[in-house]
């Protein structure tokens, strides 16, 4: 028989914007806190990524010890974190069925915080044909292998993916003893920075193929190789024991679809305004969850921004209205998803489709404009951030906010290239529409 109880937040998920959101709900001396994490460990991706770039530039940490910061601070501050404990449905508004180390629980809160994160699609899901063999991973799935559980994966590997969580991949592939005999990706280009991406080929020595695709897994009982299709044409077949599939994120949005949250069509995630609220009063939603995947410090600091919003709901605030906020192509989507005149303080943060140039973020509504922003460069699976100072502009009675692309093209015989307004003299401009 399912216990009851009763807390004021529950937050479902410890990674870090959960934890984060914990720690300052707990600090502002909300009574009860509690957290619940369905793994055994509570500090969400960080704590298997053994590589530092976590916490500041003045304190680098490892995941791991960015981890093992995030729960000190939330548990210092006051609120509880249970690991092992799996939010299965909803109860009622604001309450949900749980299962744990005790037994099922039916928990009841004042204010729900979703902050479930995301994950890899695994090789089903990408349709990758084939044999069933041993040896096919995703990130998430090596990450716990060599460094949570010192497991050996293979002697080579082929990585699917060239973005930043894919040198992450292949730097872990190599941690674990094993060569890395190519990185193979479907677009054109790397999708991170150019620098960053050189500097990852000299020094790990990896090929990497663009413009290629995986069609077929092969071997029986462990993998023998992987086949590949070039946009020519052509194929091969690449020897590798290992295939790691990386990048290609979906938001772990279970728990709010089957509480009929409404979910964004680009982020597949819970449409948000700029507070962090979902469509259902008194349930928030932050980090991975509204837009896979961004860093752990963004996912923190929602966490954070959310726990304000969730503060003003307990001394009872009511959600304030918003109108939708759309891309148009080729952006991919945007998160927060809603806005209203309030929403001045969480940037916003976009993806695209294909690689942009020097462009220019256009945001309108009514065929009014709300605010220009220059763009130097974007590329598919790497974020794009929109700043919120505009949105006291915003008729909180009008239609949609949309936000576009203008790409503009200066010439000039005595200067460099640069951004300029529609209409100025010596500029080449075309629309994206």
């Amino acid at each position: 028989m399912s216990r009851a109880r009763q807390v004021d937040v529950l937050i479902v998920g410890a990674g870090p914007a959960g934890l984060a959101a914990a720690a300052r709900l707990a600090a502002a001396r909300v009574p009860r806190v509690e957290v619940l994490d369905r793994e055994s460990q509570a500090g969400g991706v960080p704590r298997h990524c053994a590589h530092g770039g976590y916490g500041t530039w003045r304190h680098p940490l490892t995941g791991p010890e960015y981890a093992r910061l995030l729960v000190t601070a939330a548990e210092g501050a006051g609120a509880v974190v249970r690991t092992g404990v799996t939010a299965l449905d909803w109860a009622g508004p604001l309450s949900l069925h749980t299962v744990g180390p005790g037994g099922p629980e039916t928990i009841e809160a004042r204010a729900v915080v979703l902050a479930t994160g995301a994950r890899e699609r695994p090789r089903s899901a990408r349709l990758v044909p084939g044999t069933r063999p041993a040896g096919v991973l995703t990130t998430g799935e090596l990450q716990q292998a060599v460094h949570l559980y010192g497991q050996r994966i293979g002697e080579r590997a082929v990585v699917v993916g060239a973005e930043d969580v894919s040198y992450g991949a292949a730097a872990t592939v190599r941690a674990a003893g094993a060569v890395v005999v190519a990185m193979v990706t479907d677009l054109p280009r790397p999708q991170t920075t150019v620098a960053r991406a050189a500097d990852a080929r000299l020094r790990q020595g990896i090929p990497l193929l663009t413009d290629t695709t995986v069609t077929e897994l092969l071997g029986h009982g462990r993998l023998s190789g992987v086949r590949v299709r070039h946009h020519d044409g052509r194929t091969a077949v690449l020897a590798c024991d290992t295939v790691v599939f990386t990048g290609d994120f979906v938001p772990e949005h279970e728990l709010a679809r089957r509480g009929g949250l409404a979910l964004d069509t680009g982020t597949r995630g819970p449409v948000v305004d700029g507070s962090l609220h979902t469509s259902r009063p008194g349930v928030f939603a932050v980090g991975s969850v509204l837009h896979a995947v961004e860093s752990a410090a963004t996912a923190a600091r929602e966490g954070a921004h959310a726990a304000g919003a969730v503060l003003e709901a307990l001394a009872g605030a009511e959600p304030p209205d918003g109108v939708a906020l759309l891309v148009e192509p080729p952006l991919r989507w945007i998160a927060p998803n809603r806005v209203t005149p309030a929403d001045r303080d969480l940037p916003y943060v976009l993806r695209t489709t294909v690689p942009l140039g020097r462009s220019l973020l256009h945001v309108t509504q009514d065929g009014r404009t709300l605010h220009r922003q220059a763009l130097l460069r974007a590329l598919p699976n790497r974020t794009i951030t929109l700043a919120a100072g505009w949105t006291h502009r915003v008729d909180a009675a009008g239609g949609p906010v949309a936000v576009r692309i203008t790409r503009q093209i200066t010439f000039s015989r005595t200067s460099a290239p640069s951004v300029s307004a529609p209409g100025t003299s010596g500029t080449q401009t075309v629309m994206i529409r």
